[in-house]
């Protein structure tokens, strides 16, 4: 059962470690507390489900509808949507992490808002200052580069206009370079805060780190590995960007923050509002958060399952989300996908 303790000295849970020495906060209970509820069924999940489909102002990670299935519980609402490229394994981490947020709530917040950046796709770089202007106040911006079908100047200009409006300027490549692509890339495109995920495996990464002057930010290589602490070993990044959903939830998140040795960056995977509270609440609960978070995607949706976190002095306020009863609802055939789909990790997850 997913919510009892474990049993075994030291034994792991998806939700954290019963290791006593360890002081990273997780579910272990005191004495006096009320014992928690039991692992949730899949029908019971599936009882309270909502899947829905979010239209997108913009093309972003190939998609302009995305998908998310909301369940509610004790504590409040979950939401699970991993990319259709997850398989089950991969997936139940972010079934792990909605049940974790529906059933147990957030940790206790350390600050009220967090510092957030603007977000701008692939897109022309005439059409970069109207997206930045979604999120007022945002001193930092992440520029999507290495877009398939474009080019490096297009990444060049793209990356150009957005720093004539805002200071600090990432890049996130997603893992699409070449080590001699990504080593080219960066020359050209010049002073950034980070490189985020330029290549895909961790030795391209170590490479690229050795040859250039810029900061390396490792994404996928963290929350899609079985061993998130192998960048480290391997000396392959300075910065982790970590989300809530692929890492199990926002206490498997803090414990992981707690034992990296560098900066963290918390990011969204394209949350609806509701997946969005737990990657706020996460960050609002780390202990030594430095960099403004990739927690202010909202803005790319045209209509969001609740009122989206809005930006507002380049921060977002914590808070918890309820979807509208009006929110835009998948249709019949992509509910059923998605209730199998659930069904599957939640069968993954009780193994």
């Amino acid at each position: 059962m997913v919510f009892s303790q474990p049993s075994g000295k030291n034994k792991e849970s998806l939700f954290g470690s019963s290791d006593k020495r360890n002081p990273t906060p997780t579910f272990r209970l005191k004495p006096k507390d009320t014992p928690p509820p039991s692992m949730p069924t899949a029908d019971d999940l599936i009882d309270t489900a909502r899947v829905v489909a979010l239209p997108m102002r913009t093309k972003f990670r190939g998609i302009t509808v995305r998908e998310a299935l909301l369940f509610k519980g004790p504590a409040g609402w979950g939401e699970f949507a991993p990319f259709p490229e997850y398989n089950d394994a991969e997936a139940r981490m972010w079934l792990a992490a909605g049940i974790e947020a529906a059933f147990l709530g957030a940790p206790d917040p350390l600050r009220d808002t967090v510092a957030v950046n603007a977000t701008v796709p692939a897109v022309p770089a005439d059409e970069v200052a109207a997206i930045i202007a979604r999120y007022p106040g945002a001193t930092t911006v992440k520029v999507k580069v290495a877009e398939p079908g474009q080019t490096l100047a297009d990444d060049v200009d793209r990356v150009a206009a957005a720093r004539e409006l805002v200071s600090t300027v990432r890049v996130d490549a997603n893992g699409a370079w070449t080590v001699d692509e990504a080593i080219e890339a960066i020359a050209a495109i010049g002073d950034v805060e980070y490189v985020e995920q330029p290549c895909r495996t961790v030795e391209e990464l170590a490479q690229v780190r050795k040859s250039v002057k810029a900061l390396i930010a490792a994404d996928e290589s963290i929350r899609r590995s079985t061993d998130p602490m192998r960048v480290a070993k391997a000396g392959a990044a300075d910065i982790a960007v970590l989300k809530v959903a692929p890492l199990g939830g926002m206490r498997s998140l803090i414990k992981l923050a707690g034992r990296l040795p560098m900066d963290v960056v918390v990011s969204s995977a394209l949350d609806t509002a509701v997946g969005m509270s737990a990657g706020v609440a996460a960050a609002a609960a780390l202990p030594n958060l430095h960099r403004a978070c990739g927690l202010g995607t909202g803005a790319m949706f045209t209509r969001d399952v609740a009122v989206p976190f809005r930006v507002h002095e380049g921060a977002v306020e914590l808070r918890s989300v309820a979807p509208s009863d009006d929110v835009p609802l998948a249709s019949p055939d992509r509910t059923a996908w998605w209730h199998d789909r659930l069904r599957r990790c939640h069968a993954e997850l009780m193994r």
